[in-house]
């Protein structure tokens, strides 16, 4: 296989802010491979949060070139990498190039019937009680909101500020390990009283012995606390659900991998996402047919998405065309 790779940055709609900072682009990672008559792409986005940059990307990907040109193959990738960012690129553009390389589309390539349109997530970012309240008020009319919470004492305030705005909305948490061992079980019950079907993430990841023990009406998902199949061992007694990225996880193999393996333990499947364009979305459209939650709204936060991009119809999200990927 042929590589190249680069960094791409899109400008967003406006800041995106969760518990850890805010944001006004999306910076990501395409890799494109070849096999000299077919081309796939994959794109990742690099996660700070485990210390990754778009550079540090683009050099391990870099890195396998003379292992490509040898032809290492999707399946020996998993084991020449591990799991983030970088694999994630490579392993999305190997579907990608594979199923155009054989006719086919990637969910066949999967074992997996045609995927369907879905429902997804729309984010409220954190801010100040009355400002998250304007946003979510200009998103009532969405079935299933995400809320971002974590951001000091105001949460109880934010979370019945969105409800009064979205009187009908469907409403998610995340709280991007914002929370402490002492308002983990205040907050969960404002949740509980604002009608919060999910909360992701409470407590920072390997300080979280407190859910094991805390009593709440709101399944938890693990969202940094999870990233590929040796994860979920640590989540036991503590959380109720696993929130898929393909990022975290290092493409989609090692997701649908993750997906099946959550569900073999009991715990339910979120599929997520990073801010990033379709071309990052379109892969994680396979794993969400099996969750149940579905929070693939990237390109809708973005000032302008791939001109071959996704079709949203409000919060209804198609599979990709072949032309953007798979």
């Amino acid at each position: 296989m042929e590589l190249s790779v680069r960094i791409e940055r899109w400008p967003l709609a406006g800041a995106f802010t969760i518990s850890r900072g805010s944001k006004t682009e999306a910076l990501v990672v395409v890799a494109e491979l070849s096999d000299g008559t077919c081309r796939g792409r994959g794109e990742s986005v690099p996660y700070r949060r485990y210390g990754e940059t778009a550079d540090g990307i683009v050099a391990a990907i870099e890195a396998m070139r003379p292992r490509l040109q040898q032809g290492l193959d999707r399946a020996a990738l998993q084991h020449a990498m591990g799991p983030g960012a970088a694999r994630s690129a490579l392993d999305c553009a190997y579907w990608d190039v594979n199923a155009k390389a054989l006719g086919q589309r990637a969910y066949e390539l999967a074992g997996l019937a045609a995927p369907a349109p879905l429902t997804t997530a729309y984010t409220i970012s954190l801010g100040s009680p009355a400002a998250m309240a304007e946003s979510a008020e200009r998103a009532a009319w969405r079935p299933l909101l995400k809320v971002k919470l974590g951001g000091g004492d105001e949460d109880g305030k934010r979370i019945a500020a969105v409800r009064r705005a979205a009187p009908r909305a469907d409403l998610i948490v995340d709280v991007n390990e914002g929370w402490r061992d002492d308002n983990v079980a205040e907050n969960l019950a404002a949740c509980a009283d604002a009608g919060v079907t999910l909360v992701e993430q409470p407590l920072p990841e390997g300080r979280d012995q407190a859910l094991a023990r805390t009593k709440r009406a709101i399944p938890v998902c693990a969202d940094e606390s999870v990233h590929d199949c040796a994860s979920l061992d640590a989540l036991a007694g503590k959380y109720d659900a696993v929130n898929v990225k393909l990022d975290k996880a290092g493409g989609l193999t090692e997701a649908l991998a993750l997906a099946a393996a959550a569900e073999q333990r009991g715990l339910s499947v979120m599929v997520g996402c990073m801010v990033a364009t379709s071309l990052a979305m379109a892969p994680a459209m396979l794993v969400a047919q099996r969750a149940r939650v579905v929070d693939l709204d990237g390109p809708l936060l973005l000032a302008e998405d791939r001109p071959e991009g996704l079709r949203y119809d409000g919060s209804l999200v198609y599979p990709p065309e072949p032309v953007l990927w798979g």
